[in-house]
């Protein structure tokens, strides 16, 4: 990727690789807090001149570290600092809501020499709709800047009444600060030596006051690294002897440990960044589900914070109905006045059985059955909103129809316009009913009649059995299609079937939904060459009237489009087939900058050679980080039950590998570490540590 990111909390720094935001960058390169920049121009010059790049790293997402050098500078006609004389050494991270870049100079020629660093600051206060250019309004001004000693401050007053300023301070004398934004810092260096200068830059928003103090970096960084430290420890911990999946693991537990956040009511992941650093249902829930080997928590967290934001009212304006869960929830300047309907917006057909799916899952995994209690008012509202708002013709389906003027017209996970299209190349029209959406409300109601029934509640058991086989029933009679035996991604709005073979059907294995004979003929589909590349299963199939292999959403690859299909092939116990995808992504990944899984990537074949990147795929990307964490639950074969107190495995290894090593996995009220390896041509376990509570029955 051609930029450099870090996260901490809510904010992101956005900028090059050199570090610099340049003015006016088409990229919309900032720091960025509440959906707001708040730094629209950090330039760092040596003398005038732009340094030149020697490395840029973050690969460990909440700090960065960049080298650069300087060119050759004249003056009058002759060389006042030869090339690459000094070494410019720029490192951030972001710290209970500052950003500290500290800025040092080490002087490698034989001379002492001298030099000026020249920054240049801007803020324009810009909201993040305005930046990506979906949306212009009526925005607030610019209301001046402050200098004072060390310190400069932007101040805004937006269009939402709100107080927005930039705080900007250093600990070196500078020798000019101006309120243009520019500051400028003399260096004497002899030989060898190395000096350094720290900028502590610290978004503001709320009526005008003194910024709260700021910590001083070494114990900001200290206290910063030591939070990744407790995460670390606190998370399950794998080892295995193939180091390609090994850095794949360890790359997914670093990108989503930045990419968490908490508005109060435990951790979640936000979606990805750059451009979805906040709130998403879908992204959330999805992410929490594929977390649940390593940190159950997530999932509570992830459940609680959307139960917070659950729609309580019909509210065309944002597509919201009581029950239905949020899609996406936005805090800047137009979602405040109303401009944007993200406050949050609800248009999104799978996040309300999802929340519903997750909730199942985690009971399930963890026995905590206070939280459906804690919850039951949410439940009850959410089951509400699948029976009423999102079956629109009372026909048994979900299905979904955009009314906000500004909301999302598809509304599945495939929410790209041109998405839902049917084989001749016409676009279906809603409302739509999605093959995954019936299977994802299938496996709530059963998840959650298992559980109720534990809970003493046997008449609402029963009713959500009969509802779940009657959806059933009437689920393979809509959308089967014995011509290509295969499922129908959806239903138009005249109840058509929409016949392209696209991979959604892959996430109705792990819903259980399917017979049996039915589940082998699409497992034999996603995994046919028109459907798997090579890299992964594709989103649409190769020859279909729709099919692009540079699309969205239309013959890409997704990441964790093909681990929610792993998670079905591995309940059925498709070991083979399971191991096909992983390697597959495996080997796209390396190929990634940081053997990092992007949100996306082309859908060309493996025989056209290396992986196509997607131009602008999130990087890192929640539920793309999240993907290798499915790859040891599905060789691990693990599905706890906490209804029988019992853990499912059905381990395998892929070919590369000969041991696999998890431990401290929270499963129950308890841990579970074990070892499956290679002994000859047999896959073994130990069992090393089981204080679950739970049987663990080897299949």
């Amino acid at each position: 990727m051609n930029y450099r990111v870090i996260k901490e909390k809510d904010m992101f720094f956005l900028t090059d690789e050199k570090g610099n935001i340049p003015k006016s960058h088409p990229y919309g390169l900032g720091l960025y807090t509440k959906d707001t920049r708040f730094l629209s121009e950090f330039s760092l010059r040596i003398n005038g001149e732009e340094p030149v790049l020697l490395s840029s790293d973050a690969s460990e997402n909440y700090m960065a570290t960049i080298l650069l050098t300087n060119p050759p500078i004249e003056k009058d006609g002759e060389i006042v600092l030869w090339r690459e004389s000094i070494q410019i050494e720029r490192k951030r991270f972001i710290y209970s809501g500052v950003l500290y870049e500290t800025v040092k100079l080490k002087n490698y020629f034989p001379k002492p020499v001298t030099c000026e660093i020249s920054v240049s600051f801007d803020a324009d206060f810009a909201d993040m709709f305005i930046i990506r250019g979906f949306q212009t309004g009526k925005v607030g001004k610019r209301t001046g800047q402050t200098v004072d000693g060390n310190s400069l401050v932007f101040h805004y007053e937006g269009a939402d009444g709100v107080y927005r300023a930039t705080t900007i301070t250093w600990d070196r004398p500078a020798i000019l600060a101006d309120e243009s934004g520019q500051v400028v810092f003399a260096f004497s260096l002899h030989h060898d030596e190395e000096q350094a200068v720290t900028f502590m830059i610290q978004p503001q928003i709320g009526q005008p006051a003194m910024p709260k103090t700021i910590m001083d970096k070494d114990n900001a960084l200290r206290q910063l690294q030591d939070s990744y430290n407790e995460w670390h420890q606190s998370i399950t911990r794998v080892n295995t002897d193939y180091k390609p999946l090994q850095r794949l693991i360890e790359r997914g537990l670093a990108d989503l440990r930045v990419l968490l956040t908490d508005l109060g009511y435990g951790p979640f992941p936000v979606a990805g960044l750059p451009w979805f650093g906040v709130p998403f249902g879908r992204d959330s829930l999805i992410t929490a589900l594929q977390m649940l080997p390593f940190c159950p928590q997530v999932a509570k967290g992830t459940l609680l914070t959307m139960a917070q934001y659950q729609g309580k009212k019909q509210d065309p304006w944002r597509d919201e109905q009581p029950g239905k869960i949020m899609h996406e929830l936005r805090f800047g300047e137009l979602a405040n006045t109303n401009q944007v309907p993200f406050t949050p917006y609800y248009g999104a057909v799978d996040a309300t059985p999802l929340f519903l799916v997750l909730l199942a899952e985690y009971v399930k995994w963890t026995g905590d059955y206070d939280i459906v209690r804690q919850l039951e008012t949410n439940i009850e509202a959410a089951l509400q909103w699948i029976d009423q708002y999102g079956d629109r013709d009372g026909d048994g389906f979900v299905e979904y129809h955009q009314e906000s003027s500004k909301g999302i017209a598809n509304q599945g996970w495939k929410d790209s316009g041109d998405s839902i299209v049917h084989r001749d190349g016409e676009y279906a029209k809603p409302p739509i009913a999605l093959v995954e959406v019936q299977g994802y409300v299938y496996q709530a109601k059963k998840g959650l009649a298992d559980i109720f029934e534990q809970l003493g509640k046997v008449k609402q058991a029963a009713e959500l059995r009969q509802q779940a086989e009657e959806l059933k029933k009437k689920f393979e009679d809509a959308f089967w299609m014995e011509d290509v035996q295969f499922y129908a991604i959806a239903l138009d709005e005249k109840k058509r079937q929409v016949g392209t073979i696209t991979s959604n059907p892959g996430h109705v294995l792990f819903a259980g939904i399917l017979d049996g004979h039915r589940e082998n003929a699409v497992i034999r589909t996603l995994l046919s060459p028109k459907m798997f590349s090579g890299y992964g299963i594709r989103t649409m199939a190769e020859g279909e009237a729709g099919y692009n292999p540079m699309s969205y959403h239309d013959g890409s690859v997704w990441p964790h489009d093909n681990s929610i299909i792993l998670l079905g092939l591995s309940k059925l116990g498709k070991a083979k087939e399971a191991l096909m995808i992983m390697e597959g992504l495996i080997e796209a990944a390396s190929h990634f900058e940081y053997d990092r899984l992007p949100e996306l990537f082309c859908g060309y074949s493996r025989s056209f050679g290396k992986p196509v990147p997607y131009p602008v795929a999130c990087s890192p990307q929640a539920w793309a980080a999240g993907t290798p964490l499915v790859f040891v639950q599905a060789m691990l074969g693990l599905f706890p039950n906490s209804l029988r107190k019992e853990i499912h495995l059905s381990p395998t290894l892929l070919d590369s590998m000969n041991v696999l090593k998890v431990e401290n996995m929270a499963i129950g009220h308890g841990r579970l570490s074990l070892t499956v390896f290679r002994e000859g041509k047999e896959i073994k376990v130990n069992i090393h540590e089981n204080t679950t509570g739970y049987d663990v029955i080897v299949l």
